[in-house]
């Protein structure tokens, strides 16, 4: 059986973190961060090499669980993308707390603090952590069905 990757997209105002699973759709690797108005270019690129089952949006909450503000520069990023490539699965997934987690894995990795601000670096970690808690949630449901 030949799966396709998930591919997740942490969406900034400027740079979009880019994650993608492996071959297996096991576990979430940090793949790139490109500038954001180059996303749709990006998964046009990325489909031409390979298949995408899925496409998992990092969606920013408030801690009373509305949206951001950021969800004004994520949802026309995402429109695009669903109106290039229609046949595309895209879901969202809660993304509070990314930024912190991904700072704080570049910390434990010991990352020199140098590389560590590099915000190209977060968004792409970032991206990770949210496709890895996509997968989790995945793993989660399939114990439990």
């Amino acid at each position: 059986m030949n799966l396709g990757r998930i591919v997740a997209l942490d969406i900034g105002r400027k740079r979009t973190g880019v994650a993608m699973t492996d071959p297996l759709n096991i576990f979430a690797s940090p793949f790139d961060t490109i500038p954001t108005h180059k996303v749709v270019e990006f998964i046009a690129l990325q489909l031409s090499k390979e298949a995408i089952d899925l496409l998992v949006v990092g969606y920013p909450r408030q801690m009373n669980n509305t949206p951001s503000e950021a969800v004004s520069y994520i949802k026309p990023v995402v429109s695009a993308i669903a109106k290039r490539f229609p046949g595309l699965k895209i879901e969202y997934v809660d993304e509070r707390f990314t930024s912190k987690l991904a700072q704080q894995a570049m910390i434990e990795g010991g990352m020199k603090r140098k590389d560590r601000q590099v915000k190209g670096n977060v968004d792409k970690i970032s991206a990770a952590i949210i496709l890895q808690s996509y997968l989790d949630g995945l793993a989660f449901k399939n114990l439990n069905t």
